[in-house]
């Protein structure tokens, strides 16, 4: 399989792709995706994980708002990852991950994931290659635990943004009201680091790729909606799940 290059893979939609076609295609799409989950919730034969990793910037809030957010939430549930507690670091670095493994009829997503053991602390050093090697190999084995003991099928999701769109958003959230709760002059900081961040990504999709990676173009908020919709959409599909019937 070829080695990732993000610098070789746009950040942009297709320029024949059509915006307002493509939100209409999204929108009916998030309707199936509220009737297929209910029927995963039925069944109970299956479980959902969904990572989504990207720079600061680059969209997740968004798209767990527009594309998961017509779900019932009693199927859905969203863990963000933050920086870990006293408590977590005390354990093992998967510990914290685990109990939010989903259980079979529900959907989980992760916002910001086991991933950033692997990406934040390389860049600052706070973790070397070879402890790296050996978190990524834990992260595919955690990864295969899953799937092939709970019925657990992973959808894995970088966005994709550019430099020069980041850094607009990051400014956004200076002036516009409604996003200044978002702003974190540390954003700023870690943008600096960019180059250093795309290295950490690629060695990640490299070797945790089992199941591979979708490196999603983020620029325009209604592809990588989109994209992201259509996947799930899919995914969900291919199960062929059927409602249980009367229970006896």
């Amino acid at each position: 399989m070829a080695k990732i290059k993000l610098a070789d893979i746009s950040t942009r939609a297709p320029k024949d792709w059509d915006k307002a076609e493509t939100k209409a295609k999204t929108l009916k799409i998030t309707e199936e995706l509220d009737e297929l989950q209910n029927l995963l919730f039925a069944e109970g034969k299956h479980s959902i994980l969904v990572v989504i990793q990207g720079m600061d910037g680059s969209g997740k809030d968004g798209v767990i708002r527009n594309v998961l957010g017509n779900m019932n939430p009693q199927g859905v549930t969203v863990k963000s990852y933050k920086a870990p507690t006293a408590e977590e670091l005390s354990h093992d670095f998967l510990w914290r991950i685990h109990h939010h493994a989903p259980a079979k009829g529900m959907i989980q997503v992760f916002n910001r994931s086991h991933y950033e053991d692997i990406l934040v602390t390389r860049v600052h050093k706070w973790c070397d290659d070879e402890t790296a090697r050996m978190r990524m190999n834990a992260i595919n084995d955690f990864e295969k635990l899953l799937q092939e003991h709970n019925n657990t099928h992973i959808l894995k999701f970088y966005l994709h943004v550019s430099p020069e769109e980041q850094h607009q958003r990051l400014s956004e959230r200076m002036k516009d009201p409604a996003k200044m709760w978002k702003y974190n002059e540390k954003d700023f900081d870690e943008a600096k680091l960019w180059d250093v961040y795309m290295a950490m990504y690629e060695d990640c999709f490299n070797n945790c790729d089992q199941p591979a990676w979708t490196i999603v173009p983020a620029d325009q908020n209604w592809y990588k909606e989109y994209i992201i919709a259509t996947q799930l959409r899919d995914l969900l599909t291919g199960l062929n799940m059927q409602f249980p019937g009367l229970k006896k």
